[in-house]
């Protein structure tokens, strides 16, 4: 196995080189943050794999290549993956870089938009069709390949972790009456990941200090982000997988961006890009709900994420905006002066369940797509609006 590492050389130019394996103790320990030292497998640096433990100057991901040397301009601001045709040292073979198999779950909001919905029941436990909101993404990260899930709760939300906690007394009664269409249906949201894990989020400051919460069971690993509202419906390619893909073969983090009409750019964040190739982009910008007529592309960041774990050293390093908060946004502004970040535009259909109407069409939409119930719920669409005409 090699690592590839990144830094600047004596003439002041990025150098990216792929070869073996380079120890911590060779390149210095100083600028190790608090989880640097950590590895991914929860060694201690003495036993370190050579990745986990390295200084964010000399950073290294895992390849199977063999050794090159490729010097860029230091202005580049890392990896030039926008014109990764002029640089094909970068176009890396499919499973060159590391696999993502831990996702953050930002589920501490209060759900004021769901209100009064919300006001006793977590948002991300309202049900579409037959299982809560945050159920569809946790079987998306499941389909992605991921094991281990993080989620960042609050006060009053234990039901989250309860409802995919094993319920032996509910088990046992479901098998006792011989109902074992719920009992599988309950066995199924237990045994999604075989790990799960939660920490609260004392106060609301924002989605970058929950994501920072979970920086402890992490590591120095890369990681998805889900944000729960979003229900991604990818078919049989599940979003998140799509972008683990670019991950695996940049070895960079990778957001989800799907083009919306140029009227609609205010309600998003909104981001600046230069080509990789079809569907995939860099980022060199990201503009928080612009202005009308002041965006600079209509490309809207949705609810998925792959990040280096760089994102939680510029988390701490983020200033706290109005209320207090701080914002996973930001954060990524500030990776994008150390390391590229790519824009996917995913292939799927997203549900704001967040907000009323994307709710109600989230329900009607995989009602009528679900093979048991879709003929019905399409009869009774259909019986309503005659009767309304």
């Amino acid at each position: 196995m090699s690592t590839r590492a990144w830094g600047m050389d004596a003439s002041g130019h990025l150098r990216a080189s792929v070869g073996n394996r380079i120890h911590p103790n060779e390149v210095g320990t100083d600028a190790l943050g608090p989880w640097d030292a950590v590895s991914s497998r929860g060694e201690s640096p003495g036993h370190t794999d050579g990745v986990s433990a390295l200084p964010l100057r000399c950073r290294s991901l895992l390849v199977e290549q063999q050794t090159m040397v490729v010097d860029y301009p230091s202005g580049t601001s890392g990896m030039p993956i926008t014109d990764a045709h002029e640089y094909p040292a970068l176009v890396s073979s499919p499973a060159a870089f590391e696999p993502v198999r831990s996702a953050v779950f930002p589920a501490a909001g209060l759900g004021t938009r769901m209100l009064p919905a919300s006001k006793a029941i977590p948002k991300e436990m309202l049900t579409v069709v037959d299982r809560p909101v945050i159920q569809y993404g946790v079987e998306e990260a499941a389909a992605s390949g991921i094991d281990r899930v993080v989620l960042v709760t609050a006060s009053g939300k234990a039901a989250i972790e309860d409802h995919f906690d094993v319920s032996r007394d509910l088990e046992n009664l479901l098998e006792a009456k011989g109902n074992f269409l719920g009992l599988r249906a309950v066995q199924r949201a237990a045994a999604l990941v075989p790990t799960i894990a939660s920490v609260r989020q004392p106060r609301a400051l924002g989605l970058g200090h929950a994501v920072l919460l979970a920086a402890p069971l992490i590591g120095r690993a890369p990681f998805a982000v889900f944000l729960p509202d979003d229900i991604m419906d990818g078919g049989d390619d599940p979003v998140m997988a799509q972008l683990i893909r670019v991950h695996v073969q940049y070895g960079c983090s990778v957001i989800a961006v799907e083009r919306v009409p140029d009227d609609e750019t205010s309600r998003y964040g909104i981001v600046k890009v230069g080509p990789v190739r079809d569907r995939l982009h860099r980022i060199y910008e990201m503009v928080e709900k612009p202005r009308p007529g002041t965006a600079p592309s209509n490309l809207a960041i949705m609810g998925r994420y792959v990040l280096t774990p760089s994102i939680f050293d510029e988390l701490r390093l983020t200033t706290p905006g109005a209320g207090g908060e701080i914002q996973l946004t930001d954060g990524i502004r500030g990776l994008l002066r150390r390391e590229p970040v790519l824009a996917l535009e995913y292939v799927g259909r997203r549900y704001d369940c967040g907000s009323r109407i994307g709710f109600l069409r989230a329900n009607l939409e995989l009602a009528l797509g679900d093979p048991e119930i879709g003929r019905d719920v399409r009869a009774m669409v259909e019986d309503a609006l005659r009767r309304e005409l």
